[in-house]
């Protein structure tokens, strides 16, 4: 049977329309959720304001805020410097740049995280660009480690967060390029290649540079901002809410303070640019402790551990997670009795 259109009206283009669908009874929309949520807020604002005004919430929002506000700039400035790396800078620079001899090559890529800013959200797929342009595995690991450690964005927000304490930059610094070269070395003499998956290619190839960069750019200042927050959110807590002999138990017990911190920089997941902000607001515990905290953190986490399975596998992550997490604590330590 023939279906006939009928003819189009004054002012009708003749084009099919499709008619935005009805909203389903009972779905909730999201103007919907905020005319609730601020309706909640007025109902609600007379005990909102008296438990804001309580002395323990008032110390919680103002080391929330000091953190977050210190830590920001930096974070943000650190995200921009390592896109620009990982888009810009072609991963045939570093096979160039590194000695052809590994044992050699681990100790300048090392370095070179010195050099070159890259958080740690970027220096695992930079890592893994490295290994597909044929850098021995060994060195890419310890410029992995290296990079969100020691560049200079990371140890500017050091020196800012400890003014009163520069030692703690040349403990970061020290302490983080110790561990770096070691795993470097240590998985050159013990990896093997089956523990090692070949990483894929990044998300950003084939892409234009300036879209692949904004993209990276967006992306990592909404990872790593979210998890400024909860690690300000927690390092506020813990100053606010935690009971006082609790904390001061754990930081009188040398071994105690120092596992517990790098524990809780393994659970936070702080981005490096910000993370001495929060290290510097734990004022219970011991600068060794904090520094613990420090080269632990940028190095292994709950991100970069989720990172590292997706681009390597998960057999290596299986492996190298927990030696580097040793080496951390070891180096920490050896280096704040040295130095702090």
């Amino acid at each position: 049977m023939a279906i006939t259109r009928p003819a189009p009206q004054d002012g009708d283009t003749g084009r099919d329309t499709v008619p935005a669908p009805p909203d389903e009874p009972g779905r909730l929309t999201s103007p919907l959720a905020l005319t609730l949520l601020l309706l909640l807020l007025v109902l609600l604002q007379s005990p909102i304001r008296r438990a804001l005004s309580a002395p323990v919430m008032q110390s919680w929002t103002t080391v929330f805020v000091a953190v977050v506000i210190q830590a920001l700039p930096f974070l943000v400035l650190g995200v921009l410097l390592s896109a620009a790396i990982a888009v810009y800078v072609p991963p045939s620079f570093f096979a160039r740049a590194l000695p052809s001899r590994p044992a050699l090559a681990v100790p300048v890529a090392g370095v070179a995280g010195a050099v070159l800013p890259g958080c740690e959200c970027a220096s695992v797929p930079v890592a893994g660009a490295l290994v597909r342009r044929g850098v021995t595995p060994a060195a890419a690991l310890a410029f992995l480690l290296s990079a969100p450690a020691i560049n200079p964005i990371v140890l500017t927000a050091t020196a800012v967060a400890f003014p009163r304490n520069p030692e703690m930059v040349l403990a970061r610094f020290v302490a983080s390029l110790l561990v770096a070269c070691a795993m470097g070395w240590l998985w050159q003499r013990v990896g093997r290649t089956d523990w090692m998956r070949p990483p894929a290619h990044a998300h950003h190839e084939g892409r234009t540079k300036g879209a692949s960069f904004w993209d990276s750019v967006r992306h990592d200042v909404m990872h790593a901002g979210g998890f400024l927050v909860v690690g300000a959110m927690a390092a506020a807590t813990l100053k606010a809410v935690a009971p006082e002999s609790w904390l001061r138990t754990a930081a009188d017990n040398p071994v105690v303070a120092v596992l517990a911190l790098a524990v809780l920089a393994v659970v936070l997941s702080i981005c490096s640019e910000a993370d001495a902000f929060v290290a510097a607001s734990l004022t219970q515990f011991s600068l060794a402790a904090r520094l613990a905290f420090l080269v632990v953190g940028p190095m292994i986490d709950l991100k970069l551990f989720a990172m590292q399975a997706g681009t390597f596998g998960r057999a290596f992550a299986l492996r190298f997670a927990p030696m580097t997490f040793a080496l951390a604590i070891a180096s920490a330590v050896l280096t704040g009795a040295v130095l702090l």
